[in-house]
């Protein structure tokens, strides 16, 4: 993707019917500066970009609804919400490996991370790819993906993949098993193999690996498959598809607790006001939010694990 490209459409996308003058002025700026970005003559900083999508009836916050961080403190229309974006984002990456990814020197991203400078919106968008592979969800989430050209076949490869995990919800666990050490150890593939290791029908092994290696999301080396750098997002699914896969690994987790199996199978039942249910809700997301935050630095992969949260009213 060309980040500077996607910057000017994301501009572009968010003005809608408004005229470069119109939104300009609603931005707080005497000058036509909407034109000078539009144009690519000049570029806004990331805050830029996020008072864009503030002052347009968006959410800047939303957009990184399922990213994993923490913006309620956070004001990313400024510099200081831009710089705890990227540090959150960054996670325990080293700043070495940041500068490298985004194609800067270690003194840049330094002061990126630091809040001593900005980055400008492309460089945002480099940032956001770099560190979670997940540029085009952003991009999305702040417009339609038919008013983003640069992400629109990135966009329906991204949606054929996402649909993998629901049409073979075992396929999201065989994916991860084959990251494991232990499957990287072979000499070379051996069918049924993650069947017996993850305890499903070999069925499924073999329907999962061909729907994986349809999408791209594995590839055959001649020895083992392997899988590609591609973070699959199924939370962007229709309510009723992520249902669907919610009552999966609901089934599953049953399945093994009467199996007798190792694992944590917690429960509370508590009785308690609606305000702190709301906070409790809040909770249950920042712990996923630490989860990924907490796998996504995790090496070497060695097990493959389901957190299975459950957090409902009774009434």
């Amino acid at each position: 993707l060309d980040a500077g490209r996607l910057e000017r459409q994301l501009v572009r996308a968010r003005r809608g019917r408004r005229s470069q003058t119109a939104l300009s002025r609603r931005l707080g700026y005497r000058s036509n500066v909407v034109y000078t970005w539009e144009s690519g003559r000049r570029e806004p900083s990331a805050s830029e970009l996020f008072r864009v999508v503030a002052r347009t009836g968006g959410d800047p916050e939303a957009a990184l609804a399922s990213f994993p961080v923490h913006l309620e403190e956070a004001d990313l229309c400024s510099p200081e919400g831009v710089a705890a974006l990227i540090g959150q984002l960054r996670g325990e990456t080293r700043v070495v490996d940041v500068a490298e990814r985004c194609g800067v020197s270690r003194y840049t991203a330094s002061r990126w991370l630091r809040g001593q400078s900005e980055p400008r919106a492309s460089e945002l968008l480099s940032l956001i790819e770099a560190l979670t592979f997940r540029v085009v969800d952003f991009a999305v989430a702040l417009a339609s993906p038919d008013a983003l050209p640069e992400t629109r076949a990135a966009w329906e490869e991204l949606t054929t993949r996402r649909n993998v995990a629901f049409t073979h919800p075992w396929s999201q666990a065989i994916l991860r098993q084959l990251e494991t050490e232990d499957y990287r150890a072979l000499p070379r593939h051996r069918v049924g193999w993650l069947a017996r290791r993850l305890r499903v029908p070999k069925a499924d092994e073999e329907a999962s690996l061909a729907a994986l290696a349809s999408a791209g999301l594995v590839r055959w080396d001649g020895e083992r498959w392997a899988t590609e750098p591609v973070a699959v997002d199924t939370s962007m699914a229709s309510d009723a598809m992520r249902r669907r896969l919610k009552l999966h690994w609901v089934d599953v987790g049953r399945a093994r607790l009467e199996a007798g199996d190792d694992g944590l199978f917690s429960w509370a039942v508590v009785a308690l006001s609606r305000e702190d249910l709301q906070k409790l809700r809040g909770l249950h997301v920042r712990y996923m939010q630490s989860l990924r935050q907490l796998v996504d630095a995790s090496e070497p992969s060695e097990v493959v694990a389901v957190a299975n949260v459950q957090l409902f009213a009774l009434e």
